[in-house]
């Protein structure tokens, strides 16, 4: 039997390791060091102009270097050749980098403008499967990780219920995010962060007038989640 003194130590030189490389980590976002793409559709995308969307927040609250690619509109299955270059297709908003962090979103628009969020099956599953073995999204974030990046999946802000037309869609939501969970569950480089918890029922904060966008508080709360995911 080992003696304590020595299994003291071997735990205490594992902490000193674990507070060295916690530190080194939050030096290197201080400082700019660690790159990170963001890619999806208008819940990134909003108030890009006015330099207060997700992105512009991720840069204030962390320090680190970000490239912005998400568009309003941009859905994970759009076909059209323009959609590249307008960067309404999700998949095309990708460029090549030496990334430390691809922070995207997405689906939504699929399901909302794809098939009303009613009898959406097929789209469901266009989007991800239900052994999340196949579908647009598990393809995408593949090819994400192959240039050896953390991935980051954000999923969306929920209807504060006043009035608001992704009400309808919440069902559709909690499938989505569901599946994409337990695919991310899958790989120790893929992280899902929810936003299913952050909205109060009747808190318009969080949203633009439409009920539908985030607002610049919103985009902050939203940022802050990814940092804590970046973070630690």
């Amino acid at each position: 039997m080992r003696p304590v003194c020595d299994v003291i130590r071997e735990c205490c030189v594992a902490l000193v390791a674990c507070v060295v490389l916690l530190s080194l980590t939050g030096a290197a976002a201080a400082n700019g060091q660690v790159r990170v793409l963001t890619m999806g559709d208008s819940m990134m995308a909003t108030h890009k102009s006015s330099k207060k969307a997700v992105s512009h927040a991720m840069r204030q609250q962390l320090g680190v270097s970000v490239v912005d690619r998400s568009a309003s509109g941009a859905r994970m299955i759009y076909r059209l050749p323009i959609s590249g270059s307008l960067g309404l297709s999700i998949p095309k908003q990708f460029r090549p980098g030496q990334w430390d962090w691809i922070v995207l979103n997405g689906g939504g628009n699929d399901l909302l403008l794809g098939c009303g969020c009613r009898r959406c099956d097929a789209k469901m599953n266009q989007l991800i499967a239900n052994d999340g073995r196949s579908g647009e999204i598990p393809k995408l974030i593949q090819k994400l990780r192959r240039t050896g990046a953390q991935v980051v999946y954000v999923g969306y802000l929920r209807s504060p219920g006043a009035g608001s037309v992704i009400e309808r869609c919440r069902d559709e939501g909690d499938l989505l995010e569901s599946r994409i969970t337990a695919y991310a569950a899958k790989d120790s480089g893929v992280h899902f962060v929810s936003l299913a918890d952050m909205v109060k029922r009747g808190d318009r904060s969080l949203h633009e007038a439409d009920m539908v966008h985030p607002s610049p508080k919103g985009s902050r709360e939203i940022a802050r989640r990814i940092g804590q995911v970046i973070l630690q």
